[in-house]
């Protein structure tokens, strides 16, 4: 799970920093003006290249996924014939019209994530280290999760909240470095950055404003996990859902993933973190998914 949302927000920031060099080098200042910088026309040029850059980022999912973490596709009548027969049937109850590719990595990792642009071009991947160590139940449960996030549409949304987000990352990137050169110019309007000096710190101010805006997907993110949890518990019995999700918890427990904040496993291991670094977790704690399904009708 953390796989899908690292790799779609890492894409995203190196796409932004890309995008805001290649309109600094060229020169572009369509939003400055007499007076100082034209704060609509900032705007509208943050939000079309804020939307841009992450639909840009959710075009190349199932590609940077394929190629970062080495998944190799697999066919209906090869080794793992169980895993796309499974992925299959729950994405045609699922309602999900053209069946989503189904892969497979090599990693003793316990994880399984899905991406992909649309409901029709998605990518459902399992770790091999969940399947040698979860039964069939339990894996049921875990793909059922992830047909889930395909069924209901959940990168999209997650690529429209990262635009709002790119947005304004963007734009009081731009004004905070606007103000930074303005604040070192003497009286007879010399100094300030520079031009090079003028393009690092607006990009530093976009790495950092991406960071803090992560704290609004993760937020996101968390939410939309139970509504995973939900549809799995639908899809393939809410007893394989909560099965799968106190393997998971019982696995932490016995020292089978190390306790040092490992973010890497399936449905996101969560120790409950607490304070600041709760902001940055994108899945709630395995206790509060486990109540939250037990509660259900």
């Amino acid at each position: 799970m953390f796989k899908r949302i690292g790799l779609f927000l890492i894409t995203n920031i190196a796409i932004m920093v890309m995008f805001g060099l290649i309109l600094n080098l060229t020169g572009f200042r369509g939003y400055f003006n007499e007076q100082g910088i034209d704060y609509q026309a900032l705007l509208l040029f943050c939000g079309i290249w804020g939307f841009l850059g992450a639909f840009v980022s959710l075009a190349m999912s199932k590609m940077m996924a394929k190629w970062m973490m080495g998944v190799k596709i697999v066919e209906p009548n090869g080794p793992y014939a169980d895993l796309v027969e499974m992925v299959h049937r729950f994405s045609k109850q699922a309602g999900i019209n053209k069946m989503p590719e189904v892969g497979v990595y090599d990693s003793p990792e316990v994880n399984a994530f899905a991406t992909g642009p649309s409901k029709n071009n998605s990518l459902v991947a399992v770790s091999t280290g969940l399947l040698c160590s979860m039964n069939r139940d339990e894996v049921e449960g875990v793909v059922a999760h992830e047909v889930g996030h395909v069924a209901n549409g959940d990168m999209v949304t997650m690529t429209l909240v990262q635009g709002v987000v790119n947005t304004f990352v963007l734009f009081f990137a731009k004004i905070a470095a606007f103000a930074v050169s303005n604040a070192l110019k003497g009286d007879d309007d010399r100094g300030g950055l520079g031009y090079l000096g003028y393009i690092v710190t607006e990009i530093a101010f976009q790495i950092v404003f991406g960071i803090l805006g992560s704290v609004i997907v993760a937020f996101y993110s968390r939410s939309r996990e139970y509504r995973a949890d939900a549809a799995g518990a639908r899809l393939a019995g809410r007893e394989k859902m909560v099965a799968a999700l106190q393997k998971l918890k019982s696995n932490y427990e016995n020292g089978v993933f190390e306790h040092n904040g490992e973010a890497m496993s399936a449905l996101k291991i969560s120790t409950k973190p607490s304070g600041f670094k709760s902001l940055f977790s994108t899945h709630p704690p395995l206790d509060a998914r486990i109540e939250a399904l037990m509660r259900r009708s």
